[in-house]
C-alpha cells in the first residue's frame, strides 16, 4: 500500500511542481520509469500471491532501474543506444504484461 501511495504522491508532485530534468538524464528517464513500473507491477503480483517482501521489492526496484539505465548507457557508448533502449523497453514491457495477466487471473479466479 505504501508503494501505491508513494506512486500517487510522486505523480501529483510531478504534475504540479514540473521539475526540470537535466539534459544528460533525459535519454534515460523513460527507461527508468518503465523499469520502476516493472518492479511495482511485480510487487503487486507478489502481494496477490501472498509472497510480498518489502526487502525484495526495494532491491528489485533499485536493481531494475540501475540495470536498465546502465544497459542504455552502454548502448549509447557503443553507438547503438536506440536499439538497446528498444530492447530494454520490449523486455520490461513483456514482464509488465505478464505480471498484469497473472494479477488479472488471480482477481477473476477469486
Amino acid at each position: 500500500m505504501a508503494a501505491i501511495l508513494g506512486l500517487i504522491v510522486g505523480v501529483v508532485a510531478g504534475i504540479f511542481l514540473k521539475p526540470d530534468i537535466p539534459i544528460g538524464l533525459q535519454p534515460y528517464l523513460p527507461i527508468m520509469v518503465v523499469a520502476a513500473l516493472d518492479a511495482l507491477v511485480g510487487a503487486a503480483r507478489s502481494y496477490f500471491e501472498r509472497s510480498f517482501s518489502d526487502r525484495v521489492f526495494v532491491v528489485s526496484f533499485i536493481s531494475n532501474v540501475i540495470t536498465a539505465t546502465l544497459l542504455v548507457f552502454l548502448g549509447n557508448q557503443l553507438g547503438v543506444g536506440a536499439q538497446l533502449s528498444t530492447a530494454v523497453i520490449v523486455v520490461l514491457g513483456i514482464r509488465i504484461f505478464s505480471n498484469v495477466s497473472s494479477i488479472r487471473r488471480f482477481i477473476f479466479r477469486g
